[in-house]
């Protein structure tokens, strides 16, 4: 099957992925949805999760976190807070920032007043799911 939409990923740092596809899979904040050519127009708050894609018969994934998708005219295009293609991710800084959101909530259970809970959580949530991106 031939790629049908184009998909557009930018970040405030800049463009990170300009690609053709069949299929578009997005992290919503009311859940996953995913698009297929022909389309309605959309947009959506992104949640912080998995982008994933296919193209020429593989599924490709981009981890994001948080922003914006609008769908038109057969063209997604995804304004992320920030996003990495899979083999973009470094796995041992993501597992170095799940250990320290960890610290941090855990730090926050025993009565420490001084962590910003919301932060941590957040802080969590995109470790994991840049290491499930990754595979990891």
């Amino acid at each position: 099957m031939a790629a049908s939409l184009q998909l557009e990923v930018v970040t405030p740092d800049g463009a990170v992925l300009s690609t053709g596809a069949e299929y578009i899979g997005i992290p919503g904040i009311a859940g996953q949805f995913g698009v297929m050519p022909g389309h309605v127009p959309l947009l959506s708050a992104l949640a912080i999760g998995e982008l994933y894609y296919r193209l020429d018969g593989k599924q490709l994934e981009v981890f994001i976190s948080g922003g914006f998708a609008e769908v038109s005219d057969n063209k997604v295009s995804i304004l992320a807070e920030s996003a990495e293609r899979k083999q973009d991710i470094d796995v041992e800084r993501a597992r170095q920032a799940l250990m320290r959101a960890e610290k941090r909530l855990d730090a926050s259970r025993r009565g420490d007043a001084n962590i910003d809970v919301s932060r941590a959580h957040a802080a969590l949530s995109r470790a994991l799911g840049r290491l499930r991106v990754a595979g990891v």
